[in-house]
């Protein structure tokens, strides 16, 4: 028998929802107050960490969670509501990825997730190359004597020649690169698809980490020509920490499960324990059903509405980048030496200005949000920041996205100029090492 599920009473799939010019975010009238008095609009210029959520996906979170329940082993409509939508994601993200049919989705909490449990699933004596400036999320998973990690390419045309270059010198047998698609420092767009034809000659299979490319271009793994994308839904305008590895199936297939638990397992016995073949093979446990329903719903409503994001991000982009030549001692951090497509981020350093006290002035002054340090990417930020000569490896990084406008990004560039020009107009400290305005007052919500 089968069970006919009731449209109108069960929430609807998001392909039904219309089209919007460009997708808007909860907390765009978001106020925070200042240290020096009263409140202001809040200025997100840190979608690089986690964007923000989509009205569309909190909109159909709150029409899912009444008929939230366990997915796979319940016999409640409930559960066969849930699973259904659990499982009909799997084919949403297949398409947002642009992925084969014979490709399978395993859904984890993250990119950092989705590239350790890849990396538990390579066969013996697989060789690995990776650039050394990539994520710490797709640089730290690989590890042993087979690992060849390539320095810092000045131009992408190096970039491809380092990677036929280091799998020449690989050993024989399996071969996995690793590339990202968009870096999470300068934004720049890495050569996917040529690398890509570079792994193939050597029979090396590709896995591309589109935690930042994912939210703001389209990505194909048939026309880039990769064997494994992974995502993660916190960069997607989805946080409920969902994210997914998309790709072949076989390593992942043949590979010990990734976590021991229920839902992996097939039969288990006394004496022995047979495990399911599929992608439920590496989700163990009760799912993040919510996460994973909130992560296809950000790739549906991205689909529907590409030509209206990317407009908005270059426009932003191209402003913010112009503004920016025009702050004395600013430099922007670059990989390459000539310019190259890139989305939103951008890292810089100001002379005289120490990263972590700019950030936390234009947080408590001018009610903007952005992100200092190394950015999870430690040796990349070392070296290009020695590149522009700012001192440690420490930088400013400002990146764009949905909750973005043009009043944000003309914020962030007078804010600049007048702490350039004067200074801030508070007295800041260090608390458990990072800068904080001293005195501070002002009350977070109640519910903190």
């Amino acid at each position: 028998m089968t069970l006919a599920i009731d449209r109108t009473s069960t929430p609807q799939p998001v392909e039904t929802v219309a089209a919007q010019a460009l997708p808007t975010v909860a907390g765009a009238s978001l106020r925070v107050p200042l240290v020096t008095g009263g409140d202001i609009g809040y200025a997100n210029l840190d979608h690089a960490a986690s964007a923000p959520c989509l009205d569309s996906v909190r909109s159909a979170v709150d029409e899912f969670l009444p008929w939230y329940a366990s997915v796979h082993r319940g016999a409640g409509f409930a559960s066969q509501v849930s699973t259904k939508l659990y499982e009909r994601t799997r084919d949403t993200l297949r398409r947002f990825v642009g992925a084969r049919r014979t490709d399978t989705v395993v859904f984890t909490r993250n990119t950092t997730d989705s590239f350790n449990l890849l990396a538990r699933s390579l066969p013996p004596r697989t060789a690995v190359v990776v650039f050394d400036t990539e994520h710490h999320a797709a640089l730290l998973p690989w590890q042993g004597p087979n690992v060849r990690r390539l320095p810092t390419p000045r131009t992408r045309l190096a970039a491809v020649s380092a990677v036929d270059e280091g799998l020449a010198e690989s050993p024989q047998g399996p071969r996995l690169v690793v590339i990202t698609g968009a870096s999470n420092v300068t934004g720049e767009l890495l050569p996917v698809a040529e690398i890509a034809a570079v792994a193939r000659k050597h029979g090396a299979r590709i896995a591309l980490d589109a935690a930042q490319l994912a939210p703001h271009r389209r990505v194909s793994i048939k026309e880039l020509d990769v064997d494994y994308v992974a995502v993660s839904g916190h960069k997607l305008y989805a946080p409920f920490g969902a994210g997914a590895l998309i790709g072949r199936a076989d390593w992942l297939r043949a590979a010990r499960p990734y976590l021991a638990g229920g839902g992996a397992t097939k039969l288990v016995t006394e004496d022995a324990v047979v495990w399911n073949s599929g992608p439920e093979r590496h989700e163990a446990g009760s799912p993040n059903t919510v996460g994973v329903y909130a992560l296809g719903v950000a790739c549906e409503t991205l689909s529907r509405n590409w030509d209206a994001v990317e407009a908005h991000e270059q426009a932003l982009l191209t402003r913010l980048r112009k503004g920016l030549e025009s702050i004395p001692g600013c430099a922007e951090l670059r990989l390459f030496d000539a310019p190259v497509d890139r989305v939103g981020t951008v890292s810089f350093v100001v002379d005289g200005f120490d990263p972590g006290w700019l950030a936390a002035v234009l947080s408590a002054e001018y009610g903007i949000g952005v992100r200092d340090g190394a950015f999870c990417a430690h040796i990349a930020a070392r070296r290009l920041i020695g590149v522009t000569g700012g001192e440690g490896q420490q930088a400013v990084r400002v990146s764009l996205g949905l909750g973005s406008t043009e009043e944000h990004v003309d914020r962030v560039l007078l804010a600049l100029r007048q702490i350039a020009a004067r200074g801030a107009r508070w007295e800041y400290t260090k608390v458990d090492g990072r800068w904080a305005p001293a005195g501070d007052t002002r009350e977070l919500p109640p519910f903190c």
